[in-house]
C-alpha cells in the first residue's frame, strides 16, 4: 500500500513535469496565450496559459493506472475531463460567465447521477424521508462541486498560488484520509498533489506558463469531487468539514469577493482587485512573498484540519484564530504602506 501511494504521487508529478514544456510550445500555436489587457493582470507580457494540460495528464494517468480498482475513479476522471475541456474552450474563446456556470452545473449533476454525492444528508433524514433527503443531497452536492471548482479558479491570480494551494490542500486531505484508513481518497489526493507540484516549478514566480482556466477549474473540480469520496465511508458531516478547513482561506476569499461585489452592486463574476493576494501586493510584498505568505496560511488551516480529524478541537480553534488574525491584517491594512528603513548613519 505504501509503495502504491508513493508511486501514484511520483508518476503524477513526473508526467506533469515532463508535459509542461510541451504545453509551453503548444500554447502559442493554438492561441492559448494570456495577453495583459488591464491593471488587474500581474504580468506585462503575453504568457502561454495551457499548463492545465500537464496537470490534467499527470493526475488522470496516475489515477487511472494505480486506482482503477474502484469504479468511482473513472467517473470522476470523466467529470474532470469535461471540466478541463470547458476550461480550455474558455481559454481559447473567452466564454460568457453564464455559459461556464451552466457547463459546471451540468457536470456536477452528472456526477450526482453517477452516485458521486454527499451522502450524510440522506442518512440523516433516513429512509422515511428519502425524497426530501435526496433533493437536499442533490442541491448540496451540486453547490459543493461548483463552489469548490470556482474557489480555486478565483484565487489563480499570482504565479504559483493556485497550484501550490491545491497541493497543500491535497496533501493535508490525503494525510487525514490515510490515518483514517480511506486509502482511495489518499491515493487520489496524492495524484492531484503530484500533478500540481510537477507543474509548479514552471509556474512559480517568475512563471514561464499559466495553468489557464482549464487547469484551475480542473484542480477545483477534482478537490471537490475527491473530497466527497470521504463522506461515503464515514457518512457524517465531519468528512465535509475537513476539506472546508483545508480550503478555509480560498473559501473565505471567495465568499468575501461575492459579498464585496454584491454590496458594490457589481456582477458577482466580474473580476476585481480585492482578493487577498491583490491586497498583499498593495502592501508591497511582491508576488513571491505574497504567494509564500498565503501558502503558510493555507498550511496552518491544513494542520487545523488534521487536528480536527483527531478530535483536538481546542487546537483546531486556536489555529483557525491565528488564520483569522492574519486575514484581518490583510483586509484592514491595505491602505497602509510598508515604512522604508531610513539610514540613521549607524
Amino acid at each position: 500500500m505504501y509503495s502504491t501511494l508513493f508511486i501514484t504521487f511520483a508518476v503524477a508529478a513526473i508526467v506533469s513535469f515532463l508535459a509542461t514544456p510541451l504545453a509551453i510550445k503548444i500554447a502559442p500555436k493554438i492561441g492559448a496565450m494570456d495577453i495583459p489587457k488591464d491593471s488587474r493582470r500581474m504580468h506585462t507580457k503575453a504568457m502561454p496559459r495551457f499548463g492545465g494540460m500537464a496537470i490534467f495528464l499527470g493526475c488522470t494517468i496516475a489515477m487511472m493506472v494505480f486506482l482503477e480498482f474502484d469504479h468511482r475513479i473513472p467517473i470522476i476522471a470523466l467529470g474532470g475531463a469535461l471540466i478541463y475541456l470547458l476550461g480550455v474552450v474558455d481559454d481559447l474563446k473567452n466564454l460568457p460567465a453564464k455559459v461556464k456556470f451552466i457547463g459546471q452545473f451540468a457536470v456536477a449533476i452528472l456526477m450526482y447521477s453517477l452516485n458521486i454525492r454527499i451522502t450524510f444528508i440522506t442518512n440523516f433524514f433516513g429512509e422515511g424521508n428519502s425524497q426530501l433527503g435526496a433533493l437536499l443531497c442533490l442541491v448540496v452536492t451540486v453547490i459543493w462541486i461548483v463552489g469548490i471548482t470556482n474557489t480555486i479558479n478565483l484565487i489563480d491570480g499570482l504565479d504559483g498560488l493556485a497550484a501550490g494551494t491545491t497541493a497543500i490542500a491535497s496533501l493535508c486531505i490525503s494525510y487525514v484520509a490515510y490515518i483514517h484508513g480511506t486509502y482511495l481518497v489518499c491515493g487520489a489526493m496524492l495524484a492531484l498533489a503530484g500533478g500540481a507540484l510537477g507543474f509548479l516549478p514552471f509556474n512559480f514566480y517568475p512563471a514561464k506558463i499559466f495553468m489557464g482556466d482549464g487547469g484551475s477549474l480542473y484542480l477545483g473540480f477534482m478537490l471537490g469531487t475527491l473530497s466527497i469520496l470521504g463522506t461515503v465511508k464515514s457518512a457524517t458531516l465531519v468528512a465535509v468539514i475537513i476539506p472546508v478547513l483545508v480550503l478555509g482561506v480560498p473559501i473565505f476569499d471567495t465568499m468575501f469577493a461575492i459579498f464585496r461585489r454584491f454590496v458594490n452592486k457589481k456582477p458577482i463574476m466580474e473580476a476585481d482587485k480585492g482578493h487577498l493576494h491583490h491586497r498583499l501586493m498593495s502592501l508591497g510584498y511582491g508576488q513571491r512573498r505574497a504567494t509564500l505568505m498565503l501558502y503558510g496560511i493555507s498550511a496552518i488551516m491544513g494542520v487545523a484540519a488534521v487536528t480536527y480529524s483527531r478530535g483536538l478541537f481546542v487546537e483546531t480553534a486556536g489555529l483557525a484564530a491565528v488564520t483569522m488574525m492574519f486575514i484581518y491584517v490583510f483586509l484592514t491594512d491595505v491602505n497602509n504602506t510598508i515604512p522604508k528603513i531610513r539610514n540613521s548613519g549607524k
